[in-house]
């Protein structure tokens, strides 16, 4: 479980920061990526376990800020064009 949730860190951190105008699918990714970290940890597991639960809590924050951001740029432009 380990492995799983390192290579979803790995995966929502990239669709956060290739892909932000899907971050949503990068949200979910990487809170599935926690859960199985967590369980991972309390299996006892060590090494890929907590790589995994870092990298899929920083995936899971960095997939919602770029979200938010690029939806809120587009709200601007969408004000901005409905001025003119």
């Amino acid at each position: 479980m380990g492995v799983a949730a390192l290579v979803l860190g790995i995966i929502s951190t990239v669709i956060a920061v290739i892909f932000p105008a899907i971050g949503w699918v990068g949200a979910i990714i990487g809170i599935v990526g926690i859960i199985l970290g967590a369980i991972a940890k309390k299996n006892g597991q060590k090494g890929a376990a907590s790589a995994g639960l870092v990298l899929s809590i920083i995936g899971t924050a960095l997939a919602l800020i770029l979200y938010l951001a690029c939806a809120a740029c587009v709200a601007g432009l969408a004000g901005a064009a409905g001025s003119l």
